[in-house]
């Protein structure tokens, strides 16, 4: 065991270090005065060499949107998990109980895969971000798009439910959130 786990851990620093030294060498400029990191000067007798421009670039994210969303499932998820869990590990509940709640444990595991798989295709149509809730008899998809035609949520539609299809599910609901505030 003791060997297993010296190769393990030779493999995983040999990997590391391989992939350390491909990022600096393919890293393209490299002009760094590095010994104005290590001095002894206060801060405001430092000067940054090297810099010819300061930009200041704003980046957000509208993803944020369906955040709240995503936190709310998992919570509600992760409680019906721990739940089941119990149930399946308790003394007090009968075997065909504890099946019960191994094929409901199961049955989540496949419904957040396939809640993430659309999400991904929905993604790959050109959306900046997708919610997709999959229950037992419907799938709801939030999308997040300035509008959205008619066009595009029949192709989404389709899309879903030729995901779905082995589901039985029929019902597909879309809607958009709008990027604008």
């Amino acid at each position: 065991m003791k060997v297993k786990r010296r190769t393990v851990w030779l493999l995983t620093l040999f990997s590391l270090a391989a992939v350390i030294s491909v990022y600096y060498v393919f890293e393209g400029n490299r002009d760094v005065n590095l010994s104005t990191v290590f001095t002894d000067d206060p801060l405001e007798q430092t000067t940054l060499t090297g810099v010819d421009q300061l930009t200041n670039t704003s980046t957000s994210t509208e993803s944020y949107l369906f955040d709240d969303l995503r936190i709310q499932v998992s919570t509600e998820r992760s409680q019906l998990r721990t739940q089941l869990t119990n149930k399946m590990a308790s003394n007090e509940f009968t075997t065909e109980e504890k099946n019960e709640a191994f094929n409901q444990m199961n049955q989540l595991i496949k419904q957040e895969s396939s809640e993430a798989m659309l999400e991904m295709i929905i993604k790959s149509l050109g959306y900046s971000d997708a919610f997709v809730r999959v229950e037992p008899d419907k799938v709801q998809v939030q999308v997040l798009s300035n509008e959205l035609s008619t066009k595009q949520a029949n192709d989404i539609v389709f899309k879903v439910r030729q995901e779905v299809e082995d589901m039985g599910i029929t019902n597909v609901t879309v809607g958009f959130e709008s990027s604008y505030y």
